[in-house]
């Protein structure tokens, strides 16, 4: 697998699992930003994250001010583990089956979890814990591929 730089130079695709997942969490990520903005429409709130809207004891203009600061929390780390680990020698298939696995997690914590009634539906407990297990398996995983760095 290569690509075209600049001149025409040959240049081999250097991460190019993580690149493809980065795609969808952009786009999900754009999701939650453009709720954002909808409420602030809906509730003509034009500054912070609180409205005087409720809706059924819940502020949407929180809710979805949560989701998506939560998202921008977690994500960003996991996907730079994620670079490191293929850069690093990983199994790209490892790395798209967690990377998928992942935004399956950040789904459901934000749309089964935090938009659901009361903010505390199934998705979020299962999107929380989901995702410190990806977390940390990329994490551990990315210290076995460079565990003969450290060998003294």
């Amino acid at each position: 697998m290569t690509t075209k730089l600049g001149l025409g130079i040959p240049m081999p695709l250097l991460a190019p699992a993580t690149a493809t997942w980065a795609v969808p969490f952009a786009a999900y990520y754009m999701f939650l930003q453009n709720r954002i903005v909808l409420q602030r429409f809906a509730t003509e709130t034009v500054l912070g994250d609180r409205s005087d809207s409720k809706e059924g004891g819940k502020d949407p203009l929180y809710v979805a001010s949560r989701a998506q600061i939560n998202f921008a929390e977690n994500v960003p780390l996991i996907l730079s583990i994620s670079l490191l680990a293929e850069l690093n020698g990983a199994n790209r298939k490892f790395i798209n089956y967690a990377l998928g696995v992942l935004l399956a997690l950040r789904v459901a914590h934000s749309e089964l979890g935090l938009m659901a009634k009361d903010g505390v539906g199934i998705g979020r407990p299962v999107g929380h814990i989901g995702t410190q297990v990806v977390l940390a398996t990329l994490t551990g995983y990315t210290a076995y591929l460079v565990k003969d760095f450290w060998q003294i």
